[in-house]
């Protein structure tokens, strides 16, 4: 799985830019950006082929040098309070293979971040202040109804990466 990084958060990490990525297949790519709420640093996460969205607040500098743990572990418990089940989500094999930083995944996905931001800041009455894990917010940002490129029509990244998981 890769993990491309905007060149925002390459620079708050402090990092050489990494290579592009190879892997072809979307559905195990997600794109990461740091952003800020409430005068916090948080880690913005979109999957490149569902737009499905979770933000983890409050990151503390401990947390970003193990940025795929951070994300593995955000990524689980956003996942799981969506209501998926923890074997549905193993068995999707979405999470399976290892992680590898990259630079973002092109125009298309850094568009969808820039969207997810956008609708992380409309609905920043959802955030908890006292929480990392963003469950309301992350319900919020991923049942907006958008388009997405190899889905047809209007759809939710809820539902897209509902559809992804239960597929497997």
């Amino acid at each position: 799985m890769e993990l491309g990084l905007t060149f925002p958060l390459q620079r708050f990490l402090k990092m050489h830019t990494p290579l592009y990525g190879t892997q072809p297949d979307r559905r195990f790519c997600w794109d990461l950006h740091c952003i800020d709420l409430r005068g916090r640093k948080c880690l913005l996460a979109v999957h490149c082929h569902s737009r499905y969205t979770f933000v983890r607040f409050d990151v503390t500098p401990f947390q970003w040098a193990d940025l795929p743990g951070l994300f593995r572990q955000g990524a689980q418990e956003s996942l799981l309070a969506a209501g998926f089940s923890g074997r549905d989500i193993e068995r999707s094999g979405l999470f399976a293979t290892s992680l590898s930083l990259t630079r973002t995944h092109g125009r298309r996905e850094v568009a969808f971040l820039n969207r997810a931001w956008d609708d992380v800041l409309k609905f920043d009455l959802c955030l908890d202040a006292f929480c990392q894990a963003q469950p309301l917010l992350d319900h919020a940002v991923n049942t907006q109804p958008s388009c997405c490129v190899g889905f047809e029509g209007l759809g939710t990244g809820l539902a897209r990466m509902a559809t992804l998981i239960n597929a497997e």
